[in-house]
């Protein structure tokens, strides 16, 4: 029954959130071109989905962040959760890299372009050698942080898998510290390859 309320109950809220966001996004994108306005929606959109899925999640060594600096955060990657996590609790001005297929989400695509994210074609490894360089360019221009997944998608047992080159390349090219995120807990809250949530869990 837990499993059956997730679905009936929680997704279309999920959907709703998404749909509400997606219109202030948009509209106070074409006031604010530097996607920041759109940055603080999506804030409010991941704090929607912790707070939907009855996640609490406990974050430890944020005082370790400089915020007049920019940085490479780079995280390990467990579940669909992980970006509200991020984007929900870590204070600094960022846009990251995501897969090219969120972008083409109705709303959620849109949000993401407007602010600003960056896309990765996974499947043309040349574009994403561009889309690399591009992220660099972005942190030194912009003058803000950026965030990967380095492992370069989802772990489907939870293990870490082997880092990627990019987050080196970036953080190289762009003159900024790497800074490791450790996420702990979001694979019990939405495994990979499942559509349910699982309400209740600490992060």
């Amino acid at each position: 029954m837990a499993f059956l309320w997730s679905l009936v109950v929680i997704d279309p809220l999920f959907i709703l959130s998404t749909f509400l966001c997606g219109c202030v996004s948009i509209p106070l994108a074409l006031i604010d071109r530097s996607g920041d306005s759109s940055m603080r929606v999506g804030r409010v959109w991941a704090r929607s989905l912790l707070w939907i899925t009855g996640v609490r999640v406990t974050v430890e060594g944020l005082e370790k962040i400089d915020l007049h600096r920019n940085y490479l955060f780079c995280s390990n990657h467990l579940s669909y959760m992980d970006t509200p996590v991020v984007l929900a609790n870590i204070p600094a001005q960022f846009r990251f890299l995501a897969k090219k297929g969120l972008f083409q989400i109705p709303f959620l695509g849109t949000h993401l372009k407007q602010a600003g994210h960056i896309p990765v074609p996974l499947e043309d490894p040349r574009a994403a050698v561009k889309t690399m360089t591009t992220a660099a360019a972005v942190i030194q221009q912009r003058s803000i942080s950026m965030l990967i997944f380095p492992e370069g998608g989802r772990s489907e047992d939870g293990v870490l898998q082997p880092f990627k080159e990019g987050g080196a390349f970036i953080a190289i090219k762009a003159g900024v510290p790497l800074l490791p995120i450790a996420l702990i807990g979001t694979r019990e809250v939405m495994s990979m390859g499942s559509p349910v949530f699982h309400p209740l869990r600490r992060v």
